[in-house]
């Protein structure tokens, strides 16, 4: 839960009988989510063996464009058969040789301890969304966003319980060049959470860059053997993958860091108008990065990435939430499965331009689904809206409930007091009621989830309350978390060498506002 609660007062009495509690903010992170629920699987073993025929159908038949010569001469070197135009033909043993040494499971190493996380099989995170050029402010304002902006996304990203980590870029600071900006977002993402983070990959470069500040934080010894820092790398649908991700993905695998191997799928617009087809490609365009990992590195954490959107046949916009999507979260993660790698999906993703009933409606379908597949790092778990074109503020802060509430659920169902529960029925008899017996006392707070960003009052009380939606509710949350934020104590030495760090690369990287492959 995001806030501890403490009784005051209980005045004990029939159908009326109410609790009045004084809150204060808990910020303790929720630990990693262990599953205890069975999930949904909607392919039989004949079907997942149908989806893996035709994914390597694909990677020998059709190939796979590797955009990148460094790449080119590694698949070469590793025995695969190179084609014109860098298509790049996999043998099906070959692609499965490779995924067998991708570890199924290992821990992310925050630079506070107790934030440390056992990721993969039955152990899932929460990050919060990232890459948004807008924001919807305090006031609920869209606007672009400066570096402040950034920092405060992480302060509650550090504050959320249910969130894992403080991600990166959740939204681009617009107020520093782009050629410099990794530098000062992977700052702002050490210094203001003590929880693990993502590192860009915007550029090889960049990303040797973000790698650099993580050997100062935790020692360049300790990352050879301990995963700190994620980063993600997108493909281009249809079978492509591009030299800027390639390059990236060398960076964090020579480092032994997990990286994202994440095809970026528009259903219906760059994969077939098919569910089951489109998984197959994704699932060869994944493959096929998972592969490559292991040419770069044997033995390096890799994660089965994805993003999923269908297309309207209408417009040709993305659309989020549909049942299609759902579908192809719950096969990909059988497909995870059956190769035993961890796998990467997109949660409480949202299209609407507010925070509005389309936006509540569409991240609650994405997240159910989401949770009911067993997915290991559930990306853009807070704030996304206009399908990612902004963060919203509100929409931050109740996501991370909603995921709070979802680790509840997923948590399964508690017997620890069942004994005792059912003595409170004997106790109590037809006719009474429990609000009053010393069990309800003991667990109240703890025995069924309490919303705080909900209002289930009369309507009465909801109008003296000053009848405040859910947006408002919301925004009050987080001016208060943001008031009663404590920055967690980083080595001033440490911090001090990555300023000067990051001096040094704003000299030497010119101040353009483009990504410059040659610095």
């Amino acid at each position: 839960m995001t806030i501890a609660e403490t009784p005051v007062q209980l005045r004990r009495g029939g159908r009326g009988a109410r609790r009045e509690i004084r809150t204060a903010i808990d910020t303790t992170m929720l630990p990693a989510l262990k599953r205890n629920l069975p999930l949904i699987e909607p392919m039989d073993a004949e079907q997942i063996a149908r989806i893996d025929a035709a994914s390597m159908d694909i990677l020998e038949e059709v190939g796979v464009v590797f955009r990148d010569p460094i790449a080119i001469e590694d698949w070469r070197k590793a025995g695969a058969k190179v084609g014109e135009e860098d298509r790049v033909f996999l043998d099906r043993e070959m692609v499965r040789e490779f995924i067998a040494t991708i570890p199924e499971t290992f821990t992310y190493h925050a630079r506070n301890p107790a934030n440390n996380l056992p990721f993969g099989a039955d152990h899932a995170m929460f990050i919060p969304m990232t890459g948004a050029p807008y924001l919807r402010d305090l006031d609920d304002v869209r606007r672009g966003p400066t570096l402040d902006d950034l920092a405060n996304f992480h302060k509650l990203a550090h504050m959320l319980p249910a969130m894992h980590s403080s991600a990166h870029h959740i939204v681009e600071p617009m107020d520093h060049v782009v050629a410099h900006r990794h530098l000062q977002i992977t700052h702002s993402s050490m210094k203001h959470s003590d929880k693990t983070f993502m590192g860009m990959t915007t550029s090889g470069k960049n990303a040797e860059d973000v790698l650099d500040m993580c050997a100062i934080l935790f020692g360049t010894e300790f990352m050879e053997t301990h995963a700190v820092v994620t980063g993600n790398c997108n493909g281009n649908s249809p079978l492509v993958w591009d030299e800027t991700m390639l390059g990236a993905m060398r960076a964090f695998c020579r480092r032994n860091q997990p990286v994202l191997c994440s095809p970026f799928v528009l259903g219906g617009a760059n994969t077939p108008a098919s569910t089951a087809a489109t998984v197959a490609q994704l699932n060869a365009e994944a493959l096929s990065a998972l592969a490559y990992t292991q040419v770069i590195r044997k033995g390096c954490p890799a994660i089965y990435g994805h993003y999923l959107s269908t297309v309207s046949m209408k417009s040709g916009a993305p659309m989020a939430g549909t049942p299609e999507i759902s579908l192809m979260n719950m096969m990909i993660g059988q497909m995870a499965r059956h190769y035993g790698v961890p796998w990467r999906t997109s949660n409480t993703l949202g299209g609407a331009k507010t925070f509005d009933a389309q936006s509540g409606y569409e991240s609650a379908s994405t997240m159910m689904a989401v949770l009911m597949s067993g997915a290991n790092y559930m990306w853009h778990s807070a704030g996304w809206n206009e399908a990612g074109m902004h963060c919203s503020i509100a929409k931050f802060i109740v996501d991370a409930e909603q995921c709070a509430m979802g680790y509840r659920m997923v948590e399964g169902v508690q017997w620890g007091d069942f004994d005792e529960a059912l003595a409170a029925v004997r106790d109590v008899g037809p006719g009474g009621h429990y609000l009053g017996h010393p069990h309800t006392q003991k667990r109240f707070q703890e025995a069924f989830f309490m919303p705080e960003m909900f209002d289930n009052n009369s309507i009465e009380q909801w109008a003296a309350d000053g009848s405040k939606d859910i947006t408002q509710r919301a925004l009050e949350r987080a001016r208060d978390m943001l008031a009663a934020y404590e920055e967690p104590t980083l080595d001033l030495a440490v911090n001090d060498e990555l300023l000067d760090y990051i001096a040094r690369r704003e000299r030497e990287i010119p101040a353009v506002d483009a990504l410059n492959e040659e610095y």
